[in-house]
């Protein structure tokens, strides 16, 4: 029983390891490196500074989401709307 519990916890934490390298894969492809770090301030706040002032708020997926693609406060993005959705939600789970 401890053998299959214990083969559950792996299999989940290479899933979720898997999504993470993607969604900094994606970050990558889609530019926002150029300007943004997971922890460390570039030109515009680190990933980590983000999801901490969205921390809590019900909107913040819906909103963050909407001032990138109309460029509102930041350069629009030219990434889709599902890799932008996904990257939000990559940054606001930090």
């Amino acid at each position: 029983m401890k053998s299959i519990v214990l083969a559950a916890v792996v299999a989940a934490g290479i899933c979720v390891s898997g999504a993470a390298n993607a969604s900094e894969a994606l970050s990558k492809s889609g530019g926002c490196a150029t300007c943004h770090d997971v922890a460390t301030k570039k030109m515009g706040p680190s990933y980590k500074d983000i999801a901490a002032k969205y921390k809590g708020k019900a909107d913040a997926e819906k909103t963050i989401v909407a001032n990138l693609k109309a460029g509102t406060g930041h350069p629009a993005v030219k990434t889709s709307d599902a890799d932008t959705v996904t990257l939000v939600k990559w940054i606001l789970a930090m």
